[in-house]
């Protein structure tokens, strides 16, 4: 019994809550810091890897979590979070457990480290013990999250060392020499015969051959994809069409897809999520410059620190389509612990310098600026360092995983059989050292000809945005490509109308310019008019504001100003509100436009008017979908 306290004396368990990747990669570094400070026994695991009731058991857990969208719960919290929120765990439940909390966060948007601090605050309620004060990394700052982790990583190195010697023997601030831990990547590469990989495309469909091969290889990989291995289903673009104006400055895109494999559901509101193609180009030129063979049969296998092999019966699968399928070279920046690899694989002393120097607190504001700020890509900074030819196993290791992207659809189902139809707008940008970058995945469906078959595999997934019943009045608040999934709830009403009596519709939409980029203008109009479902004489209304066509900028939140009373209205008669659109200010900038409607209409002071749109919140008739 006394050897099984003394483990759980020298344990660290690190749980990490990740969307992007981010909270992982804090919290793998967190691992590895605690490793050089001599403690024996480090655990570092996804949230969704371990057992929640097993949470009473541990002495010291520190949790990296990061908040997605308007205060999400990234997707493999959830199972956790619940479990956490049981009414039969009681005060005294999580007595005698330590922990620590770092969130990643982002200052702009209104609720900034939202998850970190509600699950500080569960964990208190539920008996355990801090060690340190919650750490909230933010993006704003001037070198990303790690501005605030460096100070709170070594404030908890002190007070666990001051709590518990034995947990880090070699003290709060000696580091194990790297030397003694770069040589332990925690993938392994086997490589093998033709023959013992995928059956060969002539026995198999090319779309079960695809299927498999991206199935494969995401099963391999050295990041967890949530369960998105193996496609929903494949669709083919059949309409590639720009709704801005070419010269407007930006490019908004409508495309049609229709599906190549399984027959397609969804429901409005729902969510598609899609695997961007990578340039081949820049994939050979990755494969090129770390010397492998693309032609080469792998099986990629994660093996834990004893050195023991962690998944086994795989099917080998070509290098090449390994990289494209999963491997982010071209359009990600790598993280930190790539440079600190980096500088140990440099046989050019001004390179490993350099390396060595970004990888350390020192540094962090310069690659941060080099690195981020420039969004320089995994093959750019390989080419910045030629002397660096790192093992495909720290490659595979650390190379930013190739994520899928997600859209809101903007059709109904019902309207579109066997169709989906995205509105994206394609991102671009300049950089501090003017170079122009892209974002990776809607500037490649922006590519695509859709006379020619180019197989896009994706998955649907439920989104922030509930279906709504035909019997249920909506206020709409979309600006921008905030409009998408409100073109889906609109055909399916107009759809519903036409055989049963449907509830009004309120839509606010916002843009620049009318003549510029006024998405979707004919069909908003058609439905507006004639009886239509925002037509005013069915008790909608289809209200749209041009920030920049007059002196003053005029936005969504000015438009339902005026319409104040048309809103009340609808409250008072049970509309669920929708909120879609960029995550910067839009949403809080439209929550005070509800709090100051509720106030002036309602004749309720402004404090009981916020809780008054609180408690839609919380009766889940306010929804809010928001994207960076």
């Amino acid at each position: 019994m006394g050897s099984i306290e003394e483990k759980l004396d020298n344990q660290l368990l690190i749980l990490h809550a990740s969307q992007t990747g981010n909270a992982m990669d804090a919290a793998e570094r967190l691992g590895r810091e605690a490793e050089r400070r001599g403690c024996s026994f480090v655990s570092v695991l996804s949230i969704d890897e371990f057992q929640p009731s097993e949470l009473a058991n541990m002495k010291t857990v520190i949790f990296v979590v990061s908040t997605t969208g308007q205060g999400d719960n990234p997707d493999s919290m959830k199972g956790f979070w619940r479990f956490l929120l049981q009414k039969n765990l009681t005060r005294e439940w999580l007595k005698g457990v330590q922990y620590a909390v770092f969130g990643l966060g982002d200052s702009s948007y209104q609720k900034y480290n939202f998850v970190a601090k509600k699950l500080d605050k569960r964990l208190l309620d539920l008996g355990a013990t801090p060690i340190i004060e919650k750490g909230l990394g933010d993006d704003q700052h001037p070198s990303g999250y790690e501005g605030a982790l460096d100070p709170w990583m070594s404030a908890l190195w002190n007070t666990l060392y001051r709590m518990n010697h034995k947990l880090l023997p070699d003290g709060p601030d000696i580091a194990t020499p790297d030397s003694i831990l770069i040589d332990q990547p925690k993938i392994l590469v086997n490589y093998h015969d033709a023959n013992e990989g995928l059956p060969p495309p002539s026995t198999t469909t090319d779309l079960e051959y695809l299927e498999m091969q991206i199935k494969g290889a995401r099963s391999m990989a050295h990041t967890k994809f949530s369960g998105k291995n193996k496609p929903d289903c494949f669709l083919k673009m059949t309409k590639n069409h720009q709704l801005s104006k070419p010269d407007g400055g930006k490019d908004v895109r409508h495309f049609e897809f229709e599906s190549v494999s399984s027959s397609i559901e969804y429901e409005v509101g729902d969510v598609l999520e899609v695997l961007p193609g990578q340039s081949p180009a820049a994939v050979d030129a990755f494969i090129r410059r770390c010397d492998l063979n693309p032609e080469s049969y792998i099986t990629v296998h994660r093996r834990d620190k004893e050195n023991r092999v962690l998944n086994h019966s795989l099917f080998p699968v070509k290098l090449k389509p390994f990289v494209e399928l999963t491997m982010d070279v071209a359009s990600a920046s790598p993280r930190r612990y790539f440079f600190e690899v980096m500088s140990f694989f440099a046989s050019a002393e001004h390179e490993k310098e350099r390396l060595q120097y970004f990888a350390s607190p020192e540094g962090r504001d310069d690659l941060y600026q080099y690195n981020q700020k420039e969004r320089r890509t995994v093959l750019e900074v390989l080419d910045d360092f030629p002397s660096v030819q790192m093992p495909f196993e720290w490659l595979v290791q650390l190379v930013p995983p190739l994520q899928t992207r997600a859209f809101s659809i903007s059709s109904s189902h019902a309207a579109h059989p066997n169709q989906v139809h995205l509105t994206v707008s394609v991102v671009s940008w300049t950089t501090p050292y003017k170079r122009n970058r892209m974002g990776l995945c809607s500037s490649w469906l922006a590519s695509l000809d859709p006379n020619q078959r180019v197989v896009i595999p994706v998955w649907f997934n439920k989104g922030s945005l509930p279906p709504p019943p035909p019997s249920l009045p909506l206020i709409l608040i979309g600006p921008g490509t905030g409009c998408a999934p409100f073109r889906g709830f609109v055909e399916e009403r107009a759809l519903q109308s036409k055989s049963i009596p449907t509830a009004p519709i309120l839509f606010f939409f916002g843009c620049r310019n009318e003549k510029n980029d006024f998405l979707y203008q004919d069909f908003w109009l058609s439905h507006s008019e004639n009886g239509g479902v925002l037509s005013e004489d069915k008790g909608g209304g289809f209200y749209v504001a041009f920030s920049r066509d007059q002196s003053q900028k005029v936005y969504v939140q000015h438009k339902m100003r005026e319409q104040s009373r048309r809103i009340w209205s609808l409250l008072t008669q049970g509309a669920d509100v929708y909120v879609a659109g960029s995550a910067n200010k839009m949403p809080s900038d439209v929550l005070s436009a509800f709090e100051e409607i509720v106030t002036n209409e309602s004749g309720v002071p402004r404090g009981a008017a916020l809780r008054w749109i609180r408690a839609l919140e919380k009766a889940g008739k306010y929804h809010v979908e928001a994207w960076s």
